[in-house]
């Protein structure tokens, strides 16, 4: 009898270590650190500062080119993304993030970008990233195909990440519709045409991922102009 009690001891004792060594991988996969994000949040500050510089410079040169109605193309760079993001978005616009997220980045390679942040819930800090497939299904309908949401190393379900992107278009009053790609969630969001009380719009024709690089173009006209060129 003692030996069948002590042959049960050692199965539950057995059980026990195997799911504390799950548990602890488990948890040791949620808090790993993923090496791309650590690389680019980990830049040297006065480099981030100055990608900061250069990407509010692009963006108030498109900007202009918008106002002045006339076809425009902007490069915006790994870097200077990451840089606004650790610079003038932490400075300017404090009340941007949720309390919960912070340090946000991006990386970018061909065809994807793989947004990082970090976040802590229960006492836990993990960084969640999300993998995005943008492209231009048509102009100014702008598809976001949805490749993998993990955090840390773990891999998470996407059902989140759908809920959050329509609260997200309601909340902006976007047009958004949904498909599939071989079971990844596809949003097709239908970007606004209409720039200003002066009856301008905007036009999106382009949209190219590069290795590091987001590359966009388009168009700004007179609401007739803008028709002549749809048809």
């Amino acid at each position: 009898m003692r030996k069948r009690y002590r042959t049960i001891v050692y199965l539950l004792l057995g059980a026990l270590a195997a799911l504390a060594l799950a548990l602890l991988g488990t948890y040791q996969a949620l808090v790993a650190v993923p090496e791309e994000y650590r690389a680019v949040v980990e830049a040297d500050p006065e480099e981030q500062r100055q990608a900061s510089d250069e990407l509010l410079q692009q963006a108030a040169s498109l900007a202009s080119d918008v106002r002045q109605q006339r076809d425009w193309e902007a490069w915006f760079t790994e870097a200077q993304i990451n840089g606004w993001l650790a610079v003038d978005l932490i400075e300017n616009h404090p009340d941007a993030l949720p309390e919960h997220i912070r340090d946000p980045r991006v990386a970018i390679r061909e065809g994807t970008i793989s947004l990082y942040c970090r976040t802590r819930r229960g006492g836990t800090e993990t960084v969640l990233t999300l993998v995005v497939e943008p492209y231009l299904d048509e102009p100014n309908v702008l598809g976001l195909r949805f490749r993998k949401v993990r955090a840390g190393m773990m891999p998470l379900p996407m059902g989140g990440i759908v809920d959050e992107v329509g609260k997200a278009a309601r909340d902006l009053e976007l047009k958004l519709t949904w498909r599939q790609a071989d079971g990844d969630p596809v949003a097709l969001v239908t970007i606004p045409f209409l720039l200003d009380d002066e009856g301008r719009t905007l036009w999106i024709e382009r949209i190219e991922v590069r290795d590091g690089e987001l590359y966009l173009a388009g168009g700004s006209k007179r609401p007739e102009t803008a028709k002549e060129r749809s048809e």
